[in-house]
């Protein structure tokens, strides 16, 4: 079957073929009864920093993978769906974005995200780790990025999700007409009630979601504001058109057919009949 690697938190992991070659495989314990798992092509980066053990693979399935601390955090092949959730809604519910604040991205993800935004003239990003990708190299190339290492002391960083830092920290250092997101964690049938719905409850506004493949859930995310936020279908369409400079997903224009529909179920079936 393989040989699995299995990446224990603060520590380099060991890597082990199989005394028959087979491939090797990455699992991550989801639940104590339930592991995610999936074949590798091999270790790109093995390491840890001053804070976290840090591993770079190169998947089949997904592409480049980010595990940190022996989660899956990014794939190369999916990671704009939870990038483009996170931050395309709240800027377009913004009615006029200049300046924004990333509380963690140091991989540039996020700012590379913020920064299609032609109207955005300041992106300060500040995390306690600056180990960000080549990938996006360009991001963080742009001179309206702004990066910050600052290492925190203590544990994990559960206040940051708490209703005393939304109001204290966050609502404190909002402009007026300013928007918070935030996401939160898993958000499928069978894990939302762990960090989503707490989340949600907190802060009692928008709440949406999206299936991401490599986390083998959905992801959900939260925002809110000062102002009331109005879902104007048009105008979002609108501010899209004006002010994103890179096609995102909803421009692809790939159309099923009877033809090209090979991965559907009896596909071949009824023309061989």
């Amino acid at each position: 079957m393989g040989s699995i690697m299995n990446f224990p938190i603060r520590r380099i992991p060991h890597f082990h073929e199989s005394e028959y070659q087979s491939p090797q495989w990455f699992e991550e314990l989801i639940e104590p009864d339930l592991k995610w798992s999936f074949e590798i092509n091999s270790v790109l980066h093995a390491g840890t920093s001053e804070y976290q053990n840090i591993v770079l693979l190169d998947t089949n399935r997904f592409g480049k993978a980010l595990v940190i601390d022996g989660k899956m955090q990014s794939a190369g092949k999916d990671e704009f769906i939870y990038h483009e959730c996170l931050v395309h809604p709240v800027l377009i519910f913004c009615e006029s974005p200049k300046s924004v604040f990333i509380m963690g991205g140091g991989e540039g993800s996020t700012a590379r995200e913020v920064l299609k935004h032609n109207g955005v003239e300041k992106v300060v990003v500040v995390d306690f780790c600056r180990m960000h990708l080549t990938a996006n190299q360009e991001a963080f190339s742009d001179g309206r990025l702004h990066y910050l290492a600052d290492p925190l002391d203590g544990g994990p960083c559960n206040h940051l999700y708490t209703k005393s830092f939304y109001e204290q920290v966050i609502k404190t250092k909002l402009n007026d007409s300013g928007i918070f997101v935030t996401q939160a964690g898993p958000a499928g049938v069978l894990s939302h009630k762990e960090v989503f719905s707490p989340i949600y409850n907190t802060i009692k506004q928008i709440a949406y979601t999206a299936h991401v493949p490599s986390n083998a859930d959905s992801c959900g995310w939260v925002l809110a504001s000062d102002q009331q936020l109005k879902l104007d279908v048009e105008k979002i369409e609108e501010k899209i058109r004006e002010r994103v400079m890179r096609d995102l997903l909803m421009n692809e224009t790939h159309v099923l057919s009877q033809g090209n529909a090979s991965y559907l179920h009896g596909h071949g079936v009824a023309d061989s009949a």
